[in-house]
């Protein structure tokens, strides 16, 4: 019975995922700017201890006031601040979009994670390191609007939403 499942996803390796631009240019990785690929594939099945699942996430959130400041440094700081959650807690990035004024995220997760812990973990990261390095931002009462979007994909529509995201910049 056992031989029937997906083949296993090993645990991401160190350097699975970029958390700055020198690691994406060193390590070949994708920049996630709409075009490359990750190396986990969407309809590939996650074995944990004690499940297998296929969880894909597709999350989208503003700024306060939708203000367009996710734009140069800001933008690649925030790429690597959520590289590097993700990275910890074991979720898969499947394709990423800063725009000027929301974030496009398309990520694998555990089952034992709900998409509100993931949203609010990147949220809370990225605004208060963002704001500490960027004086900036703190002209915003606060980076984000507490409000998000999520829905869930599974590997049928896996490709509509990859093709989606990859579509805003154009």
């Amino acid at each position: 019975m056992a031989s029937n499942l997906p083949q296993k996803i090993g645990q991401p390796s160190k350097n699975e995922y970029p958390t700055t631009p020198t690691d994406q240019q060193n390590t070949g990785l994708p920049n996630f700017s709409g075009s490359g690929s990750v190396k986990f594939e969407p309809d590939e099945y996650r074995h944990e201890s004690n499940a297998v699942s296929l969880l894909n996430y597709h999350f989208v959130w503003i700024p306060k006031r939708r203000k367009k400041v996710l734009i140069g440094a800001i933008a690649e700081r925030l790429q690597q601040i959520i590289c590097e959650v993700c990275h910890e807690n074991r979720w898969k990035i499947l394709a990423m979009e800063i725009m000027p004024d929301h974030v496009h995220l398309f990520v694998n997760a555990k089952p034992s994670d709900e998409p509100s812990r993931i949203i609010r973990l990147i949220k809370g990261r990225a605004s208060s390191y963002l704001r500490k390095e960027f004086p900036e931002l703190l002209k915003l009462p606060t980076l984000w609007t507490p409000s998000y979007f999520v829905s869930t994909a599974g590997n049928i529509s896996t490709e509509a939403v990859k093709n989606y995201i990859a579509q805003q910049r154009e």
